[in-house]
């Protein structure tokens, strides 16, 4: 019986006291040479069209004529997308459920971001802070309440991942884990509950890493 609801997102293992869970973080790097020696199939094509498509999106809202602008956003959709798809599978630990690495990839896009602003575009930045037609007697309290939400933005990144991955978990598991006080009936019902959860959960892994890359991209457009 499970003693804490919690340890399946516990990254430890009993090896050493390694927590060699993470390396399930870097298994996508081994579909890296699929598209370089395999002969083009459905499968290539499909992913080249999602690709494409999500390319032409970052583009638009970026505004920029720079091409590999947008490769940054798109490999952060693929990885956050493929850890998410990961830990839908069984036994395998879910990378994308704690603030370590979810913090890992937010925070440094923003303070990017930041420095490249105030650096480059001081006067933008400045005139950001400010909406256009604000009343004079507002205007300190729209600067405070801009730099406040401007710096909790790499939090709400990363704690909006890490709260869907593991609401979505908990929830599976907390209902597999009454499977074994319950009639046969009752646990083809739980069966079916599951399997639309999971199909729930697939659904999530996609929204959640196409609403981080597009977030990303709409918080660089600000700076240019």
């Amino acid at each position: 019986m499970m003693t804490n609801l919690f340890s399946i997102f516990d990254p430890s293992t009993n090896l050493l006291f390694i927590p060699f869970n993470w390396i399930s973080t870097f298994l996508g790097l081994l579909f890296i040479p699929y598209s370089f020696w395999l002969i083009p199939n459905r499968y290539y094509f499909i992913w080249n069209l999602i690709l494409n498509k999500l390319h032409k999106e970052f583009k638009t809202l970026l505004n920029s004529n720079s091409n590999g602008s947008t490769f940054i956003f798109i490999s952060m959709f693929v990885f956050i997308l493929f850890n998410n798809f990961l830990g839908l599978f069984p036994y395998i630990f879910t990378s994308t459920s704690h603030l370590t690495l979810s913090l890992s990839i937010s925070l440094p896009l923003w303070l990017s971001f930041m420095l490249y602003g105030w650096i480059n575009n001081t006067q933008h930045m400045f005139m950001h802070m400010i909406p256009q037609g604000t009343p004079g007697i507002l205007m300190p309290f729209m600067v405070l309440i801009e730099t406040i939400s401007n710096i909790i933005r790499p939090g709400t990144l990363a704690v909006r991942l890490s709260a869907n991955m593991i609401a979505g978990h908990l929830l599976m598991t907390l209902l597999s884990s009454t499977s074994s006080n319950l009639y046969f009936y009752f646990i083809v019902i739980l069966i079916f509950i599951q399997i639309l959860l999971l199909i729930l959960e697939s659904a999530v892994a996609v929204i959640q890493s196409y609403v981080i890359a597009i977030l990303s991209t709409l918080y660089s457009s600000e700076v240019n």
